[in-house]
């Protein structure tokens, strides 16, 4: 369903009675195809747990690869982005775990929403090693929260991928002590967005600091100018951070960057560790609208009764999404993106061949093994 982007569990059902698609999904898959009620049936008992396991082994046999090794931080650290993101909003009464708010207007929306944990590269990869909901359990003075969440996924993170080199990319939500102590236990390196208004401690010394501040860097290019200046050993509390500042013109607009870290910032590794600090957007647009507006439907309501569902068919999406950045990401696909043909118009000619093509195990048009530039 979320690999050939057919939307919903009824238009999956619907292509199994459409010529060629039974046989052929038998073909390829040498499996017979279940009804999506069966599925449902099946995802209502299922904990969820059991395909975060199977997503982190999947996980984790591409790094034990070395898929991505060209692509880590200093050539060490995996990049992983902490990043919340909404499912859909429910009606009153779909289960006692919904999140809720009321408007100005006193009318209250109940809602679920999920804390990410995403791998991300440079060149596009966005994939999900852990998933926690952000959700309400049992009684409570508070509602639950992504900064509650994240102390949870850090356990899961740490539990899947014990001895993986991460470090933590996330935005201005994060700078505070709980995060960096958490991060120093997990022995996980860190890039955060710095807002001008949180840490004002921190920014107290920032400000005296640049006041003789020698460290300083610039890069022109032919269509960007970047000026970097940053600082190290700075301490806020019982943690010791580099600041590192990047003023961006491009077409003659200037945009300022600004991160902290817990690594070592010099003149050959600032400009990879701003850049990578910025690239955290990739669990935005790779990530989260890929899955939202890219044909997997990640706010369809795939189980409007079973929380526990919900949860099974998020996660199923999510070892969809990267079965998928595997393919679309390899050398045999990206060169058919030339000109005006775009992934859409592929997956269409895709779907279209197993709906009324009589088809083997491996055609031409479906690679069994896959290379990366």
């Amino acid at each position: 369903m979320f690999l050939l982007k057919q939307g919903s569990r009824n238009a999956l059902n619907n292509s199994r009675y459409v010529n060629q698609f039974n046989s052929n999904y038998q073909s390829l898959w040498e499996l017979r195809l279940p009804h999506l009620d069966t599925v449902d049936a099946v995802f209502r008992t299922l904990e969820p747990e059991e395909l975060g396991r199977v997503n982190a082994k999947l996980v984790s046999h591409l790094i034990s690869q070395k898929v991505w090794d060209k692509t880590t931080l200093l050539e060490k650290y995996y990049r992983v982005v902490i990043d919340a993101t909404g499912i859909f909003s429910v009606p009153e009464g779909h289960c006692k775990n919904c999140l809720h708010k009321t408007s100005k207007n006193g009318v209250k929306t109940y809602f679920h929403n999920v804390l990410e944990a995403k791998l991300i590269t440079p060149d596009g990869f966005a994939v999900s090693i852990a998933s926690e909901w952000i959700e309400n359990v049992g009684e409570y003075d508070k509602q639950d929260c992504e900064l509650k969440a994240f102390k949870r996924i850090a356990e899961t993170i740490k539990r899947y991928f014990p001895r993986l080199p991460i470090c933590i990319h996330a935005d201005g939500l994060y700078p505070n002590k709980t995060f960096f102590d958490i991060c120093k236990k997990k022995d996980w390196r860190f890039i955060v967005t710095l807002k001008d208004a949180s840490l004002k401690s921190l920014w107290e010394d920032i400000d005296l600091e640049l006041l003789t501040s020698k460290y300083r860097a610039e890069v022109k290019g032919v269509k960007v100018e970047q000026t970097f200046r940053w600082l190290n050993d700075l301490t806020y509390q019982t943690h010791k951070l580099s600041w590192v500042e990047c003023v961006e013109t491009k077409a003659s607009v200037t945009t300022r960057f600004v991160v902290v870290t817990d690594l070592k910032v010099d003149e050959k590794n600032v400009k990879a560790i701003s850049t990578s600090g910025r690239l955290r957007f990739k669990i935005e647009n790779e990530g989260f609208n890929t899955q939202k507006n890219g044909g997997f439907e990640l706010q369809h309501k795939y189980s409007r009764v079973s929380n526990n569902a919900m949860k099974n068919y998020y996660k199923i999406l999510q070892i969809a999404h990267l079965f998928h950045q595997l393919y679309v990401l390899s050398t045999k696909v990206q060169p058919m993106l030339v000109g005006k043909t775009t992934l859409k118009h592929l997956w269409g000619l895709m779907v279209g061949a197993i709906t009324h093509k009589t088809i083997g195990s491996c055609d031409d048009w479906l690679p069994c093994q896959m290379r990366y530039g």
